[in-house]
């Protein structure tokens, strides 16, 4: 088994990479996939908790497996309202980058 340290690393190594994403990038369609990596990093962690608790204590508890099927449910949701305000903003605007579009501002 893989000791729990090298899959943190691993997630939080996703997270920044994820962060750092969100934080540089311009284009809008790049930023939600960074997003989802942040959040497949989240999933990580429920998945390898659960499996270490279950190796720990003994028995299935599935739990974490549960939790992550859940938070990808969410996210493919949050794929498709995302993309669809995009389309709509580049149907408007012919653009996507975000710097360039100020429509949600107030």
């Amino acid at each position: 088994m893989i000791p729990i340290e090298y899959w943190l690393v691993f997630s939080s190594l996703l997270f920044c990479i994820g962060a750092y994403g969100v934080l540089t990038k311009r284009n809008a369609i790049v930023v939600l996939m960074c997003i989802e990596i942040m959040l497949n990093s989240a999933n990580i962690n429920l998945v390898m908790f659960s499996s270490y608790h279950t190796v720990l204590h003994g028995g299935a508890d599935p739990s974490g497996q549960a939790f992550a099927l859940f938070s990808i449910a969410i996210a493919a949701a949050e794929v498709a309202v995302g993309l669809a305000i995009l389309l709509s903003v580049y149907r408007q605007y012919r653009t996507i980058e975000v710097d360039k579009i100020n429509i949600l501002r107030w």
